[in-house]
């Protein structure tokens, strides 16, 4: 190992971050229990949900769906109240969004409480999945779907573990919002066909998801370019995460919208 790789290796490491604190919340502590809860997603939805429902008609979950749609919709509409109600939020994004101000830890801590709450909102997120296993709806179970869904846990735990940057704080906000329309339309959905007919606006939740990879992407070269003291290799990855996301979005929005519109014409 030459001199070059040990400065990298040296310099990947000095922008690791510890804080007794947020490094004994429940499974920031310990990786294992999120490794634990995605390998058994993956062998349940990909495996063995799907063998267990071969021979069986589909559950009927609708209240269990409607009451977890209901709880997604409050439980992310708390997560974006959280930081809203946080004096400053904005003001420090704002001016400290590039660099942050080391003076202020009480306030930070509250940002780093609102990122936990959202990374177990990602753990509950994993019951989409189940839900579309025991309703027999295996097709609704693509690549981009199960990647999504594990990504985000693993990103979410990751960041808090080893990198607590303020400016996550701004895809908390971006997210939980759009989270609040996903599952306040999935829950009118799951109300039944009299209240679907009125749901007109089911392409646009992909529209929006899409906004929000092109703001992440700006955002993220932007922190490039202005050479902001935070963690690059962890700006990098997160760069190149949406990049993959954008892409399959924008497919499935291509496959599933544009050949409706065809079917049409």
């Amino acid at each position: 190992m030459n001199v070059t790789d040990t400065n990298i290796f040296k310099h990947v490491y000095d922008e690791l971050k510890s804080d007794s604190t947020i490094d004994s919340w429940p499974f920031v502590n310990s990786p294992w229990p999120i490794c634990s809860i995605l390998v058994l997603y993956l062998i349940f939805v990909l495996k063995l949900g799907p063998k267990f429902m071969k021979n069986r008609e589909p559950m009927n979950i609708k209240y269990i769906i409607l009451f977890y749609n209901l709880m997604q919709t409050m439980f992310n509409s708390y997560i974006l109240a959280y930081q809203f109600i946080t004096p400053g939020v904005f003001s420090y994004l704002w001016n400290h969004g590039c660099h942050p101000d080391n003076t202020k830890s009480n306030f930070v801590h509250e940002l780093h409480i609102a990122s936990w709450y959202f990374a177990i909102s990602k753990i509950i997120d994993l019951l989409d999945t189940v839900f579309f296993v025991l309703k027999k709806k295996q097709t609704h179970i693509s690549f981009l779907h199960v990647y999504h869904h594990v990504n985000m846990v693993i990103t979410c735990f990751v960041h808090l573990r080893f990198i607590k940057s303020e400016n996550a704080a701004v895809g908390t906000i971006i997210n939980s919002f759009i989270h609040v329309v996903m599952y306040s339309y999935y829950f009118l959905a799951a109300l039944g066909p009299s209240v679907q007919k009125h749901l007109w606006w089911k392409k646009y939740l992909t529209r929006i998801q899409i906004i929000q990879f092109i703001f992440g992407i700006l955002y993220c070269i932007g922190l490039f370019v202005f050479n902001c003291t935070y963690s690059k290799l962890f700006i990098a990855y997160i760069l190149f995460d949406i990049l993959i996301f954008l892409y399959l979005f924008l497919k499935f929005y291509k496959k599933t919208y544009k050949s409706a519109k065809d079917k049409v014409q």
